[in-house]
């Protein structure tokens, strides 16, 4: 049955949207953001700041678009003289007990306290005193910590911890102007999705540690990418200042993470700046690996692979990109090849109680389903006789040189050089889930997009663009200079990626055609 539908007008705006939608929602899709602070859609609604008041024709007075819902035939006014002065004077009586301390607030640049006082022009205030004064912070748990001064009573921390994480840790204690946002005596705000209420804080009252003083907002770059610290694929941006990424965020994806992400996958980032890093490729001679070119070591995988025959042997990250995988197979798609991936599992998960579907899940990487479909398995044992033993990826956690042995050709590929790797007969540099494009596919068989953030040191290039590379020094296909080639070749020869590209899968990814494992034709 299809959904019914309602007609109204925003700021001369025609739009339609479902039966049950709030006013604030729909101005969205006439292009319209209205201004607002309590109001968060990923949390139960509160109508606390008054913000985001609206005119509706035929209503006495101004309504709040927040908890409003839409009317067939509605006429919404946004931006008239009566809310225009309704909205300035809330600011006004937020700035009464705000401090002006910008120039030291880890928000400045991202605060919306800051946003919306520029945009509605209240620059200036009628009061002269600041009489309302907290200690200056406050550790809330290990990472979070609480400037008092600067909050706004917003709520969206309290509303979190009630409702999505389920552990009502904070409230709003006193009432009136006395009221303040405080912790339970027995309590910190320790619960392993903790972190999110930095995110959904409008200022800079709850702030991260982490990040404290390491950068201003508009010194950093933001890239859309997925976390790779789970099977869940949270959706993140990731923020880099000069190369080097200072802190991950979430990314909303109502599909997949809604508007969250877990407190392990936000400080999983401190690997990305690892300064131990191969720069070059290395060849085996005379018993020690010698720096050269690409087309040199290139050349000398292209001349292994195609002098040997019998057994293969990949172990493969469980970090590795779908189209990595995928052009790893078909270069040693005329062996008898044994194809595992790296798999990392603990016992038990933790969900975000309040919203289903989503949790930091048992199994710690984040391509596993898509090696499945791949035609990898996580069952390596070891090499034994093999003609050819690649290694890709760097975790090679539990791995020993004993396991290792046994293979009369190794290939490494990888970002840095463990000492397992060191007896490699070549060594290609490869690029992190930062530096390349490609795509991952979730626990819930969603392809998933990530993009480039920082420039990969020296000469690292991506996995998949090395094994095409090597395959064309073969004769046994074409040059592949981006992702999106990458990712149409693989979709083209792998059932359950058939009828995508790359460029359909859009910012929220897009359900494999089917669930059951697709190997190459």
């Amino acid at each position: 049955m299809s959904e019914e539908l309602v007609k109204l007008t925003i700021e001369g705006v025609e739009v339609s949207v479902p039966r049950g939608t709030t006013v604030i929602e729909a101005a969205k899709e006439a292009g319209i953001n209205i201004p607002h602070y309590c109001y968060h859609k990923g949390l139960p609604i509160a109508g606390v700041c008054r913000m985001c008041l609206v005119q509706i024709e035929g209503a006495p007075k101004l309504q709040i678009s927040c908890a409003t819902e839409v009317a067939e035939g509605q006429v919404v006014r946004v931006f008239g003289e009566e809310e225009s002065k309704a909205r300035s004077s809330v600011l006004e009586f937020l700035l009464i007990n705000h401090p002006l301390d910008c120039p030291i607030c880890d928000q400045s640049g991202e605060c919306e306290l800051q946003d919306f006082t520029f945009d509605e022009r209240q620059g200036q205030s009628r009061y002269n005193d600041f009489p309302k004064r907290y200690d200056p912070a406050e550790q809330f748990g290990d990472d979070v910590m609480f400037v008092a001064n600067r909050c706004i009573l917003c709520t969206r921390c309290v509303r979190f911890m009630d409702h999505a994480a389920e552990e009502p840790v904070l409230n709003v204690s006193e009432r009136g102007d006395r009221a303040f946002i405080g912790m339970h005596p027995d309590a910190e705000l320790n619960h392993p999705w903790a972190g999110n209420v930095v995110d959904l804080c409008p200022v800079g009252s709850l702030i991260s540690k982490d990040f404290l003083h390491k950068a201003r907002v508009w010194e950093l770059d933001h890239t859309d990418s997925i976390c790779t610290g789970c099977s869940q694929g949270c959706n993140i941006h990731i923020d880099t200042r000069e190369e080097l990424v200072v802190r991950l965020r979430p990314r909303a994806n109502e599909d997949v993470n809604k508007f969250f992400m877990c407190d392990e996958g936000r400080s999983n980032y401190r690997w990305l700046n690892s300064g131990d890093r191969i720069e070059a490729p290395l060849v085996a001679e005379g018993g020690s690996l010698v720096a050269s070119g690409w087309d040199h070591a290139l050349a000398r995988v292209a001349q292994i692979v195609k002098g040997s025959t019998g057994d293969a042997v990949v172990l493969a990250s469980g970090k590795s990109s779908n189209e990595s995988l995928f052009f790893l197979r078909e270069l040693f798609g005329e062996f008898d090849l044994k194809a595992h991936f790296r798999n990392f599992t603990v016992d038990g998960e933790l969900p975000l109680s309040g919203v289903e579907g989503l949790a930091l899940r048992e199994e710690r990487i984040p391509n596993g389903t898509g090696a499945r479909q791949l035609g990898y398995d996580d069952s390596f044992n070891g090499v034994s006789n093999a003609s050819i033993f690649l290694i890709l990826g760097d975790d090679l956690e539990g791995i020993t040189p004993e396991m290792l042995s046994g293979a009369k050709n190794f290939i490494y590929v990888g970002t840095t050089l463990p000492e397992a790797a060191r007896n490699a007969d070549v060594v290609l540099p490869a690029t992190t889930v930062a530096e390349e494009d490609g795509t991952y596919v979730n626990r819930d068989n969603r392809v998933q997009r990530f993009s480039q953030a920082r420039t990969a040191p020296g000469m690292g290039r991506p996995a998949w663009w090395a094994f095409a590379e090597v395959l064309k020094e073969l004769g046994r296909g074409d040059a592949v200079d981006t992702a999106a080639e990458a990712f149409d070749a693989m979709a083209s020869n792998v059932g359950a990626f058939n009828g995508m590209s790359y460029s359909t899968l859009g910012k929220n990814g897009q359900k494999l055609a089917e669930s059951s494992a697709g190997v190459s034709k």
